[in-house]
């Protein structure tokens, strides 16, 4: 069981749950909430993000780009702890279980509602399963191409916080992109401090993500620009509702995300980044709790 846990990469669930947390959240202090909405979402979720990792673990190691040069932990396929037809066999459990339990979900938040929103609730969750698969697995990874950070932003952020929400409420925001932009790019952020990391050996495989194609210097550059938009947009939603003092607990986060920016900025060893991946995720974590809580507090 060890292996399989460590092939998880349990460290990666709470930046996968920040977003649905803030969804949560959000229905909840507009009085809409429902507990069992909210687990069945966070086991949903949950078995996505682990079904992530699997196909990643096992496309970068089919694809061949995990190489020994690479600075990460070891991946379970490219060690031969895994073999690769069991790594398969378990995306496809996990696709399988991603997918009941997402329907799951749908039936109990979505009973009352149209068959439209469940149908177009349902080919969200399967493009969900899809885009989870095909990061770095597939003869056409979009991942290798730079498109990851977009991806991330999608369903770490928009997809996450606004789904959920409208699990919660069956109603629909737009103010609520603000926050849910905020923790779509602190999840970018996370990914650009993993590809800088890796930046020589993505070079070495032709793995284009956002690092290798515009560089180290306008990659930090980027980091800088992912945590301030992050930062602002989350400040941006209070100013446009009825805010008290409270609310604003949250910015108590800020000079964690401060601090990651600096160590990413001065940091060159790619080894000495990787714990500011578990630093970004759980920052990204509290900032979601903080928020929350100081709606509950106001």
């Amino acid at each position: 069981m060890k292996k399989w846990i460590e092939a998880a990469r349990l460290r990666t669930l709470p930046l996968a749950l920040s977003s649905i947390l803030m969804g949560c959240f959000l229905a909840a202090a507009h009085h809409q909430f429902s507990w069992t909405v909210a687990i069945l979402a966070v086991v949903t979720t949950v078995c996505l993000q682990v079904l992530s990792n699997f196909a990643n673990d096992y496309g970068d190691a089919v694809n061949g780009k995990d190489t020994e040069a690479r600075q990460g932990p070891q991946r379970a396929v490219q060690s031969g702890a895994i073999s690769a037809s069991s790594m398969r066999n378990a995306v496809i459990l996990f696709s399988v279980v991603s997918l009941v339990s997402g329907i799951g979900l749908l039936y109990e938040a979505l009973k009352d509602a149209t068959w439209q929103s469940f149908l177009a609730f349902l080919g969200l969750g399967i493009l969900a399963i899809i885009a989870a698969i095909t990061y770095t697995a597939g003869k056409r990874p979009y991942g290798y191409e730079g498109l990851g950070d977009l991806s991330v932003l999608i369903f770490f952020g928009w997809v996450g916080v606004l789904g959920v929400y409208y699990l919660h409420t069956k109603t629909f925001d737009p103010t609520l992109l603000l926050p849910a932009t905020s923790c779509g790019l602190f999840a970018v952020g996370v990914l650009n401090i993993n590809n800088i990391r890796d930046i020589e050996s993505d070079t070495l495989t032709g793995k284009r993500s956002v690092p290798v194609r515009i560089g180290r210097d306008k990659a930090i550059m980027y980091h800088w620009i992912l945590l301030t938009v992050g930062m602002l947009a989350s400040i941006a939603y209070l100013l446009l509702t009825e805010w008290t003092w409270s609310q604003w607990v949250f910015v108590l986060s800020f000079p964690l995300f401060v601090r990651n920016g600096l160590a990413v900025s001065r940091l060159t060893n790619p080894r000495e980044l990787d714990p500011y991946l578990k630093q970004m995720a759980l920052s990204t974590l509290l900032f979601v709790l903080l928020f929350g809580i100081g709606f509950w507090i106001g």
